[in-house]
């Protein structure tokens, strides 16, 4: 998975023909980092209608899930919030409020995995390249739980995404079903303004994504390599942290992220080199423009 003026090579090391494979999963790069960085501020103030802003985050993490390969990544991280009655748009994702309720919400999910030069992995040397690959589907959020002021909410999520790759001729290459419960804290600590944001939970996916990561066709197996057909069903489990602060004119966000193969239906695959990984990133975007009408929000 994933200028300097270097004839052949970036300062990360990276091939330039790497490179820019790695570009052009960048809008969905910074989407996705956006949105894992979002924990929730729940206090009730008037907020812009909406505000954007833009800035830079950098990334270390596998190449797949799975690899003992790493990319590290710097990419432009927009910043926009939209807080409308009915549909809002802010480090959370897109959300609209489809039913008379406080406690049920329909939201977008979104994911990615990033382009591999097999080249460059050591697991898939010999084999296809990974194509750059956005993951988007519908969420059903259910709030089970909230503090008093509203300030630590305990939400189920039960997001299903549709993996398609990013090429000139874009591939749906399978289903992600990812059910998770998720806390937000507000002022964690007694830091006002510093949000907290804890999700856990199993990962399922269908055969077709699967095997598109993990099997490996008889005319692609060697001695150290062994043809392998993925099937669906369980795909590990994950668990992630992230912190987020609004400051005037500025917003700060960083995330870590656990991953664990354990007990995944491909767990025997030749091209999983480690059981579990982690992934980590932080984010800091200059907000620069924002709406004359002012609105109630609890964000």
């Amino acid at each position: 998975m994933r200028t300097g003026h270097c004839a052949s090579r970036s300062r990360h090391g990276f091939p330039e023909t790497r490179l820019r494979k790695h570009y052009r999963a960048l809008p969905a790069i910074a989407v996705a980092f956006a949105t894992a960085c979002g924990a929730q501020d729940f206090d009730a103030i008037e907020r812009p209608l909406w505000e954007v802003g833009l800035g830079v985050g950098g990334i270390t993490l596998p190449h797949y899930r799975g690899s003992d390969a790493r990319a590290n990544l710097l990419f432009p991280v927009p910043y926009f919030v939209y807080r409308g009655e009915h549909l809002r748009a802010d480090r959370n994702g897109v959300r609209g409020k489809l039913f008379d309720s406080d406690r049920i919400e329909i939201n977008v999910s979104l994911g990615l995995s990033l382009p591999v030069e097999s080249s460059e992995d050591a697991a898939r040397r010999g084999m296809p390249d990974l194509k750059p690959a956005v993951e988007i589907g519908p969420s059903l959020a259910l709030t089970l739980w909230r503090s008093a002021q509203d300030r630590t909410r305990l939400d189920l999520r039960l997001p299903i995404r549709l993996a398609v790759t990013v090429e000139s001729s874009p591939k749906a290459i399978g289903w992600i079903f990812s059910p998770h419960l998720n806390l937000d804290v507000a002022n964690v600590g007694g830091l006002p303004g510093w949000n907290l944001g804890l999700m856990a939970g199993p990962l399922f996916s269908t055969a077709r994504y699967n095997q598109y990561f993990y099997s490996v066709e008889e005319q692609f197996a060697t001695a150290a390599r062994p043809a392998y057909i993925a099937q669906a069903g369980y795909s590990g489990s994950m668990a992630l942290a992230s912190l987020s602060r609004r400051f005037r004119h500025v917003w700060f966000g960083a995330f870590v992220r656990y991953d664990r193969l354990d007990g995944a239906r491909f767990e025997s695959s030749p091209l999983v080199r480690q059981k579990d990984a982690l992934a980590a990133g932080l984010a800091l975007s200059w907000i620069f423009g924002q709406s004359s009408t002012y609105v109630p929000s609890r964000e």
